[in-house]
């Protein structure tokens, strides 16, 4: 795979781990990373060997501190955030991806950062975390996604207190609300973070795209429906 400017790619074994790689802006998200995080997910998604990814930030202060407002200026328009996103859906990609993805947490997590996290399957954070959406104080809406994933894994009064109100939520808050699936250490995140995605990548390739799909999927459907989904898959994941 080609050299990267914003992120650092390799694989331990059968996992694949991408690093967010601009530490002196946070982490900030610029069209470059879209573009780069872009080709590795689908060339991750692609590549028989990787059976499971995580996605970190390099630095101690941030996993992602959002729009590199230096690009995109202090309020882009809406107009502009949904372009940036549909000229490469790095959302849709990550939402799409059929392996499970990782995101190991630390620091500040705001705004696109905290989108892309919740597109993953786990959250996996530090204790010193700082979560964040603050388009309320720009007058916009989120580019990815963040207003309708919030409130699916976190619930409706998170959604409204981070979204509306523009709290912030630290480490403890999140895991009470569901946000996030474990916290650890600073030390510990990547530990962890390889534990897990190991543990998954050697369960069965089928089984695991199933699973993703019934969660995924069914949780928009009734219950009945989901049911049939369930079975549907089931009959297919067996070779029936």
């Amino acid at each position: 795979m080609s050299s990267f400017s914003t992120i650092k790619y390799d694989k331990i074994d059968n996992i694949a781990d991408i690093c967010l790689n601009r530490p002196e802006v946070l982490n900030a998200y610029n069209t470059q990373m879209r573009d780069e995080i872009y080709q590795i997910i689908g060339a991750a998604e692609e590549d028989s060997e990787v059976k499971a990814l995580i996605i970190r930030g390099e630095g101690d202060r941030a996993f992602c501190s959002g729009a590199d407002l230096t690009e995109f200026g202090t309020a882009p328009s809406m107009a502009i955030a949904r372009q940036v996103r549909w000229e490469r859906d790095v959302w849709g990609l990550l939402w799409a991806i059929e392996k499970p993805v990782i995101a190991a947490l630390h620091g500040y997590v705001i705004g696109s950062g905290l989108e892309m996290a919740l597109l993953c399957d786990f959250r996996i954070a530090t204790n010193d975390c700082t979560f964040r959406l603050p388009e309320a104080n720009l007058g916009m809406l989120p580019a990815a996604g963040g207003s309708q994933t919030l409130s699916r894994i976190a619930g409706i009064p998170t959604a409204s207190s981070m979204l509306l109100a523009g709290n912030a939520m630290n480490s403890e808050e999140a895991i009470r609300s569901g946000l996030v699936h474990k916290i650890v250490s600073g030390d510990n995140i990547m530990d962890e973070s390889i534990e897990l995605a190991s543990k998954l990548a050697n369960y069965p390739d089928r089984s695991m795209r199933a699973m993703k799909h019934a969660i995924r999927k069914g949780i928009d459907l009734p219950l009945e429906s989901g049911l049939d989904l369930e079975l549907n898959l089931a009959v297919a994941c067996n070779g029936e």
